[in-house]
């Protein structure tokens, strides 16, 4: 048996995707020594809605990364368009706060960036550690965690805090037993495949009773083109099939869209990939010595496009107040969390349970709008992050 090693930083956190990354980044440009691991490798792929709102796109821009997923093939949006049954409507993006457009990257190039970003700040990252159990002091406190890699060696990290971004199935979450707040009460099912031939300058959604699609341009000339329907018709269709459902809702949701895919030789690439749904959460975001962040701690319906924007909000947000060093920035950081998300978490649901008629979607869309609007407001209020290049402790390993 491989004998256990042991180590000591500032900060340990779990996840290693835009979540993780970002907060991990942040973590050391404030000059805590961080040890960021994941279960899986470097540069994969996973499941994503890949749009940035302008909150997002903002966060990348204040962070110094903007540029690195514009070089990265990644086309510019400059246009939402909005198809409300026969209705069309055209939003062009207006230049504000050192963004002239939206971003959609695929995630493998999105998670890349960040991790790399995190380590060029300082951070160690482990890929293929999986986090195994937390270790706790006589009080109950968490005091850090233990890591297995693929061929089972393990290593002891103290750290002063750890850090939840290991997604919806949250094992830190599980571990310091986290309760869920909030529960929505909705869940809208989704297929969607990458296609060449379709990329464009404009995110379109599309909007029918019951239907919905979307297509949202993405890097290296594909598109991400999604159909979502309610979960119950979802596993009545699934029984003929991914593509047969697919096909079926964006026919109906999106009338035109069939004939464009034919006309411009659109083609799929790789499979379809199904999400049958999940009702969206909000849990607690601390407790000592622990905390949580993305998808981890908040969850939300993909329809709406919002999670990884949030994601970035609240990777800054608790890097802050982690920095502090205090249980009262931590709860700080929950309430903050929570009274930016709530508004979003609500509407998004509401679209989610596919229970409006399109002036309601409209006036639902006003308020989703109203949200992020509030977001980027409270963005920017933020102080400039610390400078990347700061030279960070360095984190040894030493036999436990």
């Amino acid at each position: 048996m491989s004998k256990r090693t042991a180590m000591t930083v500032d900060v340990l956190v779990i996840g290693a995707r835009c979540a993780g990354a970002a907060t991990a980044m942040l973590l050391a440009r404030h000059g805590l020594s961080v040890l960021m691991a994941d279960r899986g490798g470097y540069g994969t792929d996973t499941l994503s809605t890949h749009a940035l709102m302008r909150g997002g796109v903002l966060q990348l821009h204040r962070w110094g990364l903007l540029e690195r997923v514009r070089v990265m093939n990644t086309p510019a949006i400059r246009r939402t368009e909005f198809h409300y049954g026969d209705e069309v409507l055209d939003i062009e993006i207006a230049p504000a706060h050192g963004t002239d457009a939206l971003y959609a990257p695929r995630r493998m190039v999105l998670d890349s960036i960040l991790v790399d970003a995190a380590q060029e700040a300082g951070v160690q990252v482990r890929h293929h550690h999986t986090l195994t159990a937390l270790m706790r002091n006589g009080n109950g406190r968490v005091t850090g965690g233990i890591l297995r890699d693929d061929e089972g060696r393990e290593v002891a990290v103290s750290a002063g805090l750890v850090i939840g971004a290991d997604g919806i199935g949250s094992a830190v979450a599980r571990l310091a037993g986290a309760p869920v707040e909030v529960t929505a009460r909705h869940a809208s099912a989704v297929i969607y495949g990458y296609f060449t031939g379709l990329s464009g300058d404009a995110y379109r959604w599309f909007y029918r009773p019951n239907v919905s699609a979307g297509v949202i341009p993405t890097t290296a000339g594909r598109a991400c083109v999604f159909a979502s329907m309610p979960p119950g018709r979802f596993k009545g269709m699934m029984r003929d099939g991914a593509a047969a459902g697919f096909n079926a809702v964006l026919a109906e949701s999106a009338p035109d869209l069939p004939a464009e895919v034919a006309a411009r030789g659109a083609r799929l690439e790789g499979r379809l990939m199904a999400f049958a749904g999940r009702k969206g959460f909000l849990r607690r975001a601390h407790g000592p010595g622990w905390a949580l962040v993305g998808d981890a701690g908040y969850f939300k319906d993909p329809l709406t496009a919002h999670g990884i924007t949030d994601a970035f909000r609240d990777a800054e947000l608790l890097a802050t107040a982690a920095a502090a060093g205090t249980d009262a920035a931590l709860a700080g950081y929950q309430e903050t969390r929570d009274a930016l998300s709530r508004p979003l978490f609500e509407v998004t649901d509401a679209v989610a349970s596919f229970d409006w008629t399109v002036p309601g979607l409209k006036a639902l869309h006003i308020g989703l709008n109203k949200a992020m609007k509030a977001e980027v407001a409270h963005m920017l209020t933020w102080p400039d992050v610390p400078d990347a290049r700061r030279l960070r402790p360095s984190i040894t390993a030493v036999p436990a």
